[in-house]
Protein backbone atom coordinates (compact mmCIF):
# COMPACT_ATOMS: atom_id res chain seq x y z
CA UNK A 1 0.00 0.00 0.00
CA UNK A 2 1.47 3.31 -0.90
CA UNK A 3 -0.52 6.20 0.74
CA UNK A 4 0.96 9.88 -0.98
CA UNK A 5 -2.34 12.02 0.35
CA UNK A 6 -3.95 12.71 3.26
CA UNK A 7 -7.58 10.88 3.83
CA UNK A 8 -10.25 14.05 4.12
CA UNK A 9 -11.28 13.04 7.93
CA UNK A 10 -7.65 13.70 8.95
CA UNK A 11 -7.48 17.02 7.43
CA UNK A 12 -11.08 17.74 9.08
CA UNK A 13 -9.43 16.05 11.87
CA UNK A 14 -6.41 18.55 11.85
CA UNK A 15 -8.54 21.69 11.47
CA UNK A 16 -10.05 21.23 14.91
CA UNK A 17 -6.54 20.80 16.74
CA UNK A 18 -5.06 22.81 15.03
CA UNK A 19 -7.29 26.18 14.82
CA UNK A 20 -7.21 25.89 11.20
CA UNK A 21 -11.63 26.88 11.23
CA UNK A 22 -12.59 31.26 11.57
CA UNK A 23 -15.02 29.97 14.58
CA UNK A 24 -11.83 28.93 16.55
CA UNK A 25 -8.98 30.66 15.63
CA UNK A 26 -6.11 32.64 17.85
CA UNK A 27 -7.32 35.66 18.75
CA UNK A 28 -5.50 36.77 21.93
CA UNK A 29 -2.23 35.45 23.79
CA UNK A 30 -4.48 33.39 26.08
CA UNK A 31 -5.86 31.43 23.27
CA UNK A 32 -1.95 31.12 21.58
CA UNK A 33 -0.90 29.49 25.02
CA UNK A 34 -4.11 27.74 25.08
CA UNK A 35 -3.34 26.34 21.30
CA UNK A 36 0.55 25.58 22.00
CA UNK A 37 -0.75 23.23 25.52
CA UNK A 38 -2.85 21.23 23.56
CA UNK A 39 -0.63 20.81 20.52
CA UNK A 40 2.50 20.44 22.58
CA UNK A 41 4.72 22.07 20.28
CA UNK A 42 4.02 24.59 16.97
CA UNK A 43 5.98 26.53 14.04
CA UNK A 44 5.61 30.46 14.75
CA UNK A 45 5.36 32.10 11.16
CA UNK A 46 4.75 29.09 8.69
CA UNK A 47 2.29 28.75 6.43
CA UNK A 48 0.68 25.90 4.33
CA UNK A 49 3.74 25.00 2.27
CA UNK A 50 5.39 23.54 5.33
CA UNK A 51 3.42 20.74 7.44
CA UNK A 52 2.41 21.01 11.09
CA UNK A 53 0.49 23.35 13.58
CA UNK A 54 1.73 27.15 13.24
CA UNK A 55 0.97 29.85 15.06
CA UNK A 56 0.28 31.63 11.94
CA UNK A 57 -2.23 29.56 10.66
CA UNK A 58 -4.35 29.33 13.91
CA UNK A 59 -4.42 33.05 13.76
CA UNK A 60 -5.76 32.68 9.97
CA UNK A 61 -8.16 30.31 10.80
CA UNK A 62 -7.96 28.26 7.68
CA UNK A 63 -6.22 25.46 5.83
CA UNK A 64 -4.46 27.68 3.05
CA UNK A 65 -3.25 30.22 4.78
CA UNK A 66 -0.33 31.87 2.99
CA UNK A 67 2.26 34.20 4.23
CA UNK A 68 1.96 37.60 2.74
CA UNK A 69 4.96 39.04 1.36
CA UNK A 70 4.47 42.96 3.00
CA UNK A 71 3.86 41.01 6.22
CA UNK A 72 4.16 44.84 8.04
CA UNK A 73 1.03 45.68 6.28
CA UNK A 74 -0.83 42.54 7.04
CA UNK A 75 -3.22 42.08 9.52
CA UNK A 76 -3.16 38.62 10.35
CA UNK A 77 0.67 38.25 10.36
CA UNK A 78 0.95 40.83 12.52
CA UNK A 79 -1.06 39.53 15.12
CA UNK A 80 0.81 36.90 14.85
CA UNK A 81 4.25 38.94 15.74
CA UNK A 82 2.43 40.40 18.41
CA UNK A 83 1.45 37.43 19.90
CA UNK A 84 4.95 35.44 19.33
CA UNK A 85 6.94 38.39 21.28
CA UNK A 86 3.63 37.78 23.90
CA UNK A 87 4.49 34.46 24.74
CA UNK A 88 8.01 34.97 24.79
CA UNK A 89 7.41 37.28 27.40
CA UNK A 90 5.11 36.14 29.52
CA UNK A 91 7.44 32.68 29.93
CA UNK A 92 5.19 29.90 29.89
CA UNK A 93 5.90 28.11 26.62
CA UNK A 94 9.54 27.64 25.53
CA UNK A 95 10.45 29.55 22.10
CA UNK A 96 12.77 30.16 20.29
CA UNK A 97 14.86 28.80 17.33
CA UNK A 98 15.54 25.01 17.46
CA UNK A 99 15.98 22.04 15.58
CA UNK A 100 17.58 23.24 12.12
CA UNK A 101 16.79 27.03 13.17
CA UNK A 102 12.93 27.42 13.16
CA UNK A 103 11.30 29.48 15.24
CA UNK A 104 9.45 26.80 17.57
CA UNK A 105 7.09 27.20 20.35
CA UNK A 106 7.52 23.83 23.13
CA UNK A 107 4.71 23.37 26.04
CA UNK A 108 6.48 22.97 29.64
CA UNK A 109 5.40 19.28 29.01
CA UNK A 110 8.02 18.33 26.23
CA UNK A 111 10.45 20.04 27.13
CA UNK A 112 12.28 17.49 29.30
CA UNK A 113 11.85 15.27 25.74
CA UNK A 114 13.13 18.39 23.43
CA UNK A 115 16.21 18.22 25.78
CA UNK A 116 16.91 14.79 25.58
CA UNK A 117 17.09 14.97 22.16
CA UNK A 118 18.89 18.33 21.63
CA UNK A 119 20.39 19.57 24.16
CA UNK A 120 24.40 19.69 25.37
CA UNK A 121 24.90 18.52 28.75
CA UNK A 122 27.30 20.70 30.88
CA UNK A 123 29.66 17.99 31.12
CA UNK A 124 29.82 17.99 26.94
CA UNK A 125 29.60 21.78 26.51
CA UNK A 126 33.08 22.13 25.05
CA UNK A 127 33.08 18.83 23.20
CA UNK A 128 30.09 20.14 20.82
CA UNK A 129 29.40 23.74 21.07
CA UNK A 130 31.68 26.02 19.35
CA UNK A 131 34.00 28.74 20.83
CA UNK A 132 32.02 31.52 19.84
CA UNK A 133 29.18 29.66 21.22
CA UNK A 134 30.75 29.13 24.70
CA UNK A 135 32.12 32.68 24.70
CA UNK A 136 28.07 33.81 24.64
CA UNK A 137 27.47 31.42 27.45
CA UNK A 138 30.06 32.50 29.57
CA UNK A 139 28.64 35.92 28.92
CA UNK A 140 25.38 34.88 30.20
CA UNK A 141 25.60 32.72 33.04
CA UNK A 142 27.66 35.13 34.69
CA UNK A 143 24.78 38.14 33.25
CA UNK A 144 21.58 36.03 33.13
CA UNK A 145 20.03 38.50 30.95
CA UNK A 146 21.45 41.06 28.61
CA UNK A 147 20.09 42.66 25.57
CA UNK A 148 21.78 41.44 21.81
CA UNK A 149 23.95 44.30 20.88
CA UNK A 150 25.55 44.19 24.92
CA UNK A 151 26.02 40.08 24.72
CA UNK A 152 28.06 40.45 21.30
CA UNK A 153 30.11 43.16 22.87
CA UNK A 154 30.69 41.29 25.99
CA UNK A 155 31.54 38.07 24.76
CA UNK A 156 33.54 39.95 22.11
CA UNK A 157 32.69 37.90 18.80
CA UNK A 158 33.58 40.55 16.17
CA UNK A 159 31.13 40.22 13.44
CA UNK A 160 27.16 39.81 13.19
CA UNK A 161 27.32 36.79 11.02
CA UNK A 162 29.61 34.78 13.64
CA UNK A 163 27.44 36.75 16.59
CA UNK A 164 24.16 35.52 15.29
CA UNK A 165 25.59 31.96 14.62
CA UNK A 166 26.62 31.67 17.90
CA UNK A 167 23.02 32.61 19.13
CA UNK A 168 21.58 30.15 17.08
CA UNK A 169 23.53 27.25 18.28
CA UNK A 170 22.88 27.97 21.49
CA UNK A 171 19.03 28.02 21.17
CA UNK A 172 18.97 24.64 19.01
CA UNK A 173 21.28 23.15 22.16
CA UNK A 174 18.40 24.95 24.24
CA UNK A 175 21.12 26.53 26.18
CA UNK A 176 20.19 30.00 25.70
CA UNK A 177 16.50 31.81 24.65
CA UNK A 178 15.24 35.38 23.80
CA UNK A 179 13.26 36.31 27.06
CA UNK A 180 11.50 39.82 25.61
CA UNK A 181 11.48 42.04 22.65
CA UNK A 182 11.90 45.67 22.99
CA UNK A 183 11.08 47.95 20.47
CA UNK A 184 12.38 51.67 22.02
CA UNK A 185 14.98 53.51 21.35
CA UNK A 186 15.56 50.68 18.64
CA UNK A 187 14.73 46.88 18.13
CA UNK A 188 16.46 44.20 20.39
CA UNK A 189 15.93 40.87 21.57
CA UNK A 190 16.82 40.66 25.45
CA UNK A 191 18.69 37.16 25.66
CA UNK A 192 18.06 35.15 29.10
CA UNK A 193 19.37 31.21 30.06
CA UNK A 194 16.50 28.60 29.61
CA UNK A 195 17.44 26.94 32.64
CA UNK A 196 17.01 30.11 34.20
CA UNK A 197 13.05 30.04 32.86
CA UNK A 198 12.78 26.26 32.92
CA UNK A 199 14.59 25.14 35.40
CA UNK A 200 12.78 21.96 36.73
CA UNK A 201 11.93 21.16 32.88
CA UNK A 202 15.46 21.25 31.73
CA UNK A 203 16.78 19.07 34.75
CA UNK A 204 14.12 16.11 34.17
CA UNK A 205 15.87 13.60 32.78
CA UNK A 206 14.43 11.20 30.30
CA UNK A 207 15.92 8.47 28.12
CA UNK A 208 16.23 9.70 23.96
CA UNK A 209 13.98 6.77 23.13
CA UNK A 210 11.12 8.03 25.54
CA UNK A 211 11.50 11.66 24.26
CA UNK A 212 11.15 10.48 20.87
CA UNK A 213 7.86 8.28 21.60
CA UNK A 214 6.50 11.49 23.39
CA UNK A 215 7.65 14.20 20.19
CA UNK A 216 5.69 11.70 17.75
CA UNK A 217 2.76 10.98 20.01
CA UNK A 218 2.44 14.91 20.27
CA UNK A 219 2.34 15.43 16.89
CA UNK A 220 0.22 12.19 16.14
CA UNK A 221 -2.67 12.83 19.11
CA UNK A 222 -3.06 15.88 17.01
CA UNK A 223 -2.72 15.32 13.09
CA UNK A 224 -4.93 11.73 13.42
CA UNK A 225 -2.19 10.25 10.95
CA UNK A 226 1.54 11.07 9.72
CA UNK A 227 2.44 10.44 5.55
CA UNK A 228 6.04 9.26 5.05
CA UNK A 229 8.77 11.52 6.21
CA UNK A 230 5.96 14.01 7.41
CA UNK A 231 7.06 14.09 11.65
CA UNK A 232 10.80 14.41 10.67
CA UNK A 233 9.71 17.49 8.30
CA UNK A 234 7.63 18.79 11.29
CA UNK A 235 10.15 18.27 14.27
CA UNK A 236 13.53 18.28 12.61
CA UNK A 237 14.40 15.07 13.38
CA UNK A 238 16.45 12.47 11.27
CA UNK A 239 14.00 10.12 9.75
CA UNK A 240 15.28 6.92 11.51
CA UNK A 241 14.61 9.26 14.79
CA UNK A 242 11.23 9.76 13.98
CA UNK A 243 10.80 6.22 12.65
CA UNK A 244 11.73 4.81 16.12
CA UNK A 245 9.55 7.10 18.10
CA UNK A 246 6.37 6.57 15.86
CA UNK A 247 7.51 2.41 15.83
CA UNK A 248 7.06 2.97 19.33
CA UNK A 249 3.88 3.83 19.56
CA UNK A 250 2.64 1.02 17.77
CA UNK A 251 4.46 -1.22 19.65
CA UNK A 252 2.14 0.48 23.08
CA UNK A 253 -0.80 0.22 21.04
CA UNK A 254 -1.56 4.29 20.57
CA UNK A 255 -1.05 3.62 16.89
CA UNK A 256 -1.02 1.30 14.11
CA UNK A 257 1.03 1.35 11.13
CA UNK A 258 -0.47 1.33 7.24
CA UNK A 259 2.45 1.27 4.91
CA UNK A 260 6.20 2.38 5.55
CA UNK A 261 6.33 5.34 7.18
CA UNK A 262 2.50 6.11 7.19
CA UNK A 263 0.87 5.61 11.03
CA UNK A 264 -2.45 6.96 12.38
CA UNK A 265 -4.00 6.73 15.94
CA UNK A 266 -5.50 3.46 16.98
CA UNK A 267 -8.67 5.74 18.10
CA UNK A 268 -10.16 9.40 16.52
CA UNK A 269 -13.10 11.20 17.25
Amino acid sequence: MRIVTLPEKFEVFRDRWWRREPEHRVEDVNDAEQFMESVGFCSAMTDVRRPGPSLFIAVCGRRDAHMPRNVQKDPESSLTWVLKDQVMSRGRILYGKLARGRSTFVARRLIPAFQSIWGVPTSKERQILSPNALAVLKVMRREWEMGTRDLQLASGIKGKVHFVHALDELQRALKVVPGEAVYQPKFTYIWTLAEGRFPEELATKMAREDALREVARAFLTTAGMTLRGELARVTGLSAPDAGLGNWALVDEGFAERLAPGVYRLKKTD
